[in-house]
């Protein structure tokens, strides 16, 4: 990224890791309504070098017509951390407004960083789009999770809202694009996203790239594979049954479906896609899959 496009000064929120002392640390940090930074000093083992940064809203969630713009930059060798304490709650759109939330973020040569919210909630009638672009080093390391939740179950709302879209770009050293994503949910008249969801209530998205993530790409992919295979192979086990005499089909979709794919050169890259019944299931899967990212975090993502 150009030295230009980092300093326009018109962000909400800035942070810059860089190595002081053989220790990642943070040298820059600042924010403005309605968005705070939370840097704890420490997070798990003093031997961990890893800075945990929390990004939280004022208010516990995006208004309609808020625009947050931040950026992030993770210095040659460090290790960097972008987390919420909860779901990102976007709130009811008055009229046609849309919340959006943009995340500019550079990853040194040799650093890594993990993107590793909680999911974002949208409420009935909000319209929220957010977008991440990140441009990494050949040999940068990088977590992404992205997921959505149907809403406030407790009210009755599931996808109601009328807006989600989520674009995550990821590109080189030389603007080459090495992945490009977009998810769109919007409602529409003829068929509302709930119809075309139907039970599931969680979407989700995580990307692993880069050296330092290997072992993790392998054991996901392995453990995807095995997991899906022996759930059509046993479907009885996999699948509730319906019943009822309006019963169209003997055996219903199964409760958690995820699917693998390779991107990049020489397979650099994973992504993985879950769709699920509760946000619990996915809270499992992320706490075992993302479980061997301790060592080098501090804590166990999603513990």
């Amino acid at each position: 990224m150009k030295k230009s496009k980092w300093d326009t000064g018109l962000e909400t929120g800035a942070v810059v890791v860089e190595k002081v002392d053989g220790r990642s640390t943070p040298i820059r940090c600042l924010s403005k309504y309605p968005l705070k930074f939370i840097i704890p000093r420490k997070v798990g083992s003093s031997k961990t070098d890893a800075v945990w940064i929390y990004m939280l809203t004022y208010g516990g969630g995006v208004v309609s017509g808020d625009r947050i713009s931040c950026k992030l930059s993770v210095g040659d060798a460090c290790t960097a951390v972008l987390t919420t304490q909860a779901s990102t709650k976007v709130y009811k759109s008055m009229g046609s407004k849309c919340s959006e939330q943009i995340l500019e973020a550079r990853v040194g040569s040799n650093a890594l960083l993990a993107i590793i919210p909680d999911p974002v909630t949208c409420f009935s009638t909000a319209r929220y789009s957010q977008k991440q672009v990140f441009n990494v080093s050949k040999d940068s390391s990088l977590v992404i999770v992205d997921w959505i939740t149907s809403g406030r179950h407790e009210r009755g709302e599931k996808w109601d809202f009328d807006l989600y879209k989520s674009t995550n770009n990821i590109f080189l050293e030389d603007d080459q694009p090495l992945f490009l994503d977009t998810i769109l949910l919007e409602s529409r008249n003829i068929v509302s996203i709930g119809e075309h969801m139907q039970d599931y209530q969680v979407i989700a998205m995580v990307i692993l790239l880069g050296p330092q993530l290997q072992h993790i790409q392998n054991q996901v992919q392995d453990y995807v594979k095995r997991m899906m295979s022996q759930r059509f192979q046993h479907p009885s086990t996999a699948f509730s049954h319906q019943t009822g005499k309006n019963s169209d089909h003997c055996l219903s979709k199964p409760s958690f479906i995820a699917s693998c794919s390779v991107f990049g050169p020489k397979g650099a890259g994973v992504v993985v896609r879950v769709a699920a019944v509760t946000t619990e299931s996915v809270y499992r899967f992320l706490q075992q899959q993302l479980a061997p990212l301790e060592p080098v975090l501090g804590v166990s993502p999603y513990r």
